[in-house]
């Protein structure tokens, strides 16, 4: 399916049988390994998707994609996550569980591994299993779009028409190629949303989710702090014996 179909101003996409390109590319690609056309370049980690293309691609490749639409991917604890302002220009989000992470909603684009099945009664993943917060059905976009596939429904109901320039490479935000965008690595950062805050909505009460911890003073602060309260003063000789 072409991306024609897809792109230009705000609306439902018009009627299609298959998933498109770049669909199919967003949950399936590999991302944050190395680029093996710049394999002797640093920071070379494919952090980008290219919407045209429908391959991952490396910061040093965007030059080669000066008019394409490019969307950034993040990572956290070592899974695929997409902000999910971008990502709602371009598929319907609704009831797929996002996360507020450094003060950015994301969602994840696979669904993580589960060290064992959910067993019990609760909110869980309708395709996966995995335990999630009412009134959501989904805890990533690759298992929303399983689930409508398995329904028999036609994914164009839930996909939307972008326009191009809404993903072109400079509006993208911190991007660094050294990796340091990366989101960090603690679970005491990561909090769902509520879906009233999900729609747009304002919410009475935060839901129950945890709050941001405040970063200690950094790496070893104690060495750091013993060599700022050293004080230059006249040598001392020692005591002759």
């Amino acid at each position: 399916m072409g991306r024609g179909a897809y792109e230009g101003g705000n609306g439902v996409a018009a009627p299609a049988a298959a998933m498109p390109g770049w669909l199919g590319g967003l949950v399936e690609e590999s991302f944050f390994v190395g680029c093996g056309a710049h394999e002797s370049r640093k920071k070379n980690e494919k952090n980008i998707f290219c919407l045209d293309c429908c391959t991952s691609i490396c910061p040093h490749c965007a030059a080669a994609h000066p008019s394409h639409p490019l969307l950034q991917v993040r990572r956290y604890v070592y899974n695929d996550v997409v902000r999910l302002d971008d990502l709602e220009k371009l598929i319907d989000c609704s009831y797929v569980q996002p996360y507020t992470i450094n003060s950015a909603k994301v969602v994840f684009l696979k669904p993580r591994p589960q060290s064992r099945p959910f067993k019990g009664s609760g909110n869980i993943c309708l395709t996966c299993d995995r335990i999630l917060q009412e009134p959501f059905h989904f805890c990533s976009l690759s298992c929303k779009v399983d689930h409508v596939l398995l329904r028999g429904d036609d994914l164009s109901s839930i996909l939307f028409r972008f326009s191009e320039s809404d993903f072109a490479f400079p509006h993208f935000e911190n991007l660094r190629m050294d990796g340091s965008d990366l989101l960090e690595d603690d679970d005491d950062l990561i909090a769902p949303e509520d879906v009233t805050q999900h729609r747009g909505g304002s919410a009475s009460s935060n839901g129950g989710a945890p709050k941001k911890k405040k970063s200690g003073a950094g790496f070893f602060p104690q060495i750091v702090l013993s060599l700022s309260n050293r004080r230059k003063g006249a040598p001392h000789r020692s005591p002759l014996s």
